[in-house]
């Protein structure tokens, strides 16, 4: 199955809150049902999804611009079928917020430039066969171990040590087993990051999302 909704381009619509482009994605990831694991441990089983970027060899988890004429959520699932090509589930609240400099604005030493990046846990239900930004983007299903290693920026990784904290957590509540194991994120992330290392928090004064928003739904 292929996508017939096309990528939006430009930033007209772009949403900004105290200087900052705010920015949603997600952690797209899924089960594997053939992995057999008796120590009922679902790392194992776990995977993740990342996408490459032209003419580099590291990896990033689908994100872009929040638009004024949608939510939190729907931006997180739109960005997801752009640059990835998957529809899912989409977890009821952020796993946190993230601050950090566009690529453009690396250097600077400037507030200009700063993003604020929420990002979601994303069940994935339906993988297309082509998607709107297939040509510049690869898409790739990796173990939690690999997605550390090869994760292009600190932020992202610690937004994924927060995805395995919050699946775990869910984990030992519905069923009682034990946690996830959690890799550790590198003190030293400061290299897109700005403000205090590793900020990230609870979205306050944002739109919320609405109590039917867990499930995105996207036409086309």
């Amino acid at each position: 199955m292929s996508s017939s909704v096309l990528a939006r381009t430009g930033r007209q619509r772009q949403r900004y809150k105290d200087q900052f482009r705010l920015v949603a994605g997600c952690i797209p990831f899924r089960l594997e049902r053939n992995v057999e694991d008796g120590c009922c441990n679902i790392k194992n089983k776990l995977r993740v999804l990342m996408i490459s970027s032209p003419d580099r060899d590291d990896l990033v988890f689908p994100k872009g611009g929040w638009e004024d004429d949608e939510t939190m959520g729907e931006a997180a699932c739109r960005e997801a079928l752009e640059e990835a090509g998957v529809k899912g589930i989409l977890g009821e609240n952020p796993l946190g917020f993230w601050e950090f400099r566009s690529k453009s604005r690396q250097n600077s030493s400037s507030m200009e430039g700063g993003c604020r990046g929420y990002m979601f846990a994303l069940e994935v239900t339906e993988e297309l066969d082509s998607w709107a930004e297939q040509a510049n983007h690869d898409r790739k299903w990796l173990t939690t171990d690999d997605a550390f290693k090869f994760c292009r920026y600190d932020w992202m990784r610690e937004a994924l040590q927060k995805f395995l904290v919050s699946l775990s957590e869910n984990r030992r509540n519905e069923t009682g087993m034990v946690e996830l194991p959690v890799m550790p994120v590198p003190d030293a992330g400061a290299e897109h990051q700005i403000l205090s290392p590793g900020f990230c928090g609870k979205p306050s004064g944002v739109q919320q999302l609405e109590e039917s928003g867990n499930k995105c739904v996207v036409q086309g």
